[in-house]
């Protein structure tokens, strides 16, 4: 998430051309897009944590699924927009594109997992691991065969003129991403815990064969959950793709940030990962200036972090260590 242009180049020197810089309020920046780029980690940590949470597997095609909803999402935007210059046609073509790229990714995501999952379930762990690199590596290269490797801009579908409060500068597309991270964690929060296929969704996470036993349909179970996981990325990789443009390995690197968020805030739980997607993206904003880290080495802190939790609490904040018995 990228700072005012004012407050990149000078955050540390008392005076910026001539005028006192508060650092307070720089720092509050950083927090704020911190925690704007936190959200975009949160939601598509909010995939890996329900993934792992039923079938206690890592899919690491999980941030390629991310691109291909920003590209669905792209280009059914612009599809619909066409010449068109009216504001709220643009408004109603990106709500159109993000639930279209979202339906589309939720099919993709239940389409990889009949496929390359579900025939590797009693298989060796270690299988499925590298049948979700394959499936990574797959996306990746096929998108840049049909797109290209050039990266392509998403065009704001509002104006996104930065509102200054108190000196901080906040925009737009930032409140959108806020907003939506936190109706969608309410929404998952409340449909795992009050719904019967949530229900069903906790029990299979518990014990697969009672479930089946029960009468649940552990294979919908498992596909709903590859959906849901799959349409919070796309919605993911629009939100993102506003800063970060849309490219053929765009969501390599965001993917394992989010894996790194999942496994911070304890993976496996919802409130865990969106806690883990705010505190990394936050560390990172702030940790780089502070640390003086280059920009190009940012992501180091991301790692870094994920080291220290394995050491430190390996279950995560919000994990529990649970003891299995034999």
């Amino acid at each position: 998430m990228t700072l005012p242009a004012d407050l990149c180049l000078n955050e540390f020197n008392p005076y910026n051309g001539g005028t006192p810089v508060n650092t307070f309020t720089v720092y509050m920046q950083y927090i704020i897009n911190g925690l704007t780029l936190g959200s975009i980690y949160a939601l598509i940590a909010l995939g890996y944590t329900m993934v792992y949470g039923i079938l206690k597997f890592i899919n690491f095609a999980h941030g390629d699924v991310l691109m291909v909803g920003a590209y669905i999402g792209l280009l059914t935007y612009q599809a619909l927009l066409g010449d068109s210059t009216s504001a709220s046609w643009m408004m109603l073509a990106f709500l159109i594109a993000l639930v279209v790229s979202a339906l589309l990714c939720a099919l993709l995501g239940m389409f990889i997992e009949r496929v390359a999952y579900k025939p590797l379930r009693n298989a060796n762990r270690l299988a499925p691991l590298l049948s979700a690199i394959g499936v990574s590596f797959i996306l990746s290269n096929g998108a840049a065969w049909v797109f290209g490797t050039q990266s392509r801009r998403f065009p704001y579908p509002f104006a996104n003129n930065p509102i200054s409060i108190l000196g901080v500068t906040i925009t737009p597309h930032q409140i959108l991403i806020v907003i939506v991270a936190v109706v969608m964690m309410v929404a998952l929060t409340f449909f795992v815990n009050r719904t019967r296929m949530g229900k069903a969704m906790r029990a299979t996470s518990l014990d697969q064969g009672t479930s089946e036993l029960m009468g649940i349909n552990v294979n919908r179970v498992i596909s709903l959950t590859f959906a849901i996981g799959s349409a919070l990325a796309a919605v993911g990789g629009i939100l993102a793709s506003f800063d970060f443009r849309v490219y053929p390995s765009m969501g390599t690197m965001t993917g394992l940030k989010a894996f790194v968020a999942a496994v911070i805030g304890g993976i496996g739980n919802i409130s865990g990962a969106m806690l883990g997607g705010v505190l990394l993206g936050i560390l990172e904003s702030v940790g780089a200036p502070l640390l003086h880290i280059p920009n190009a080495m940012k992501d180091t802190i991301a790692f870094a972090v994920l080291i220290i939790i394995l050491l430190v609490k390996p279950d995560g904040i919000l994990g529990k260590n649970e003891k299995e018995k034999v």
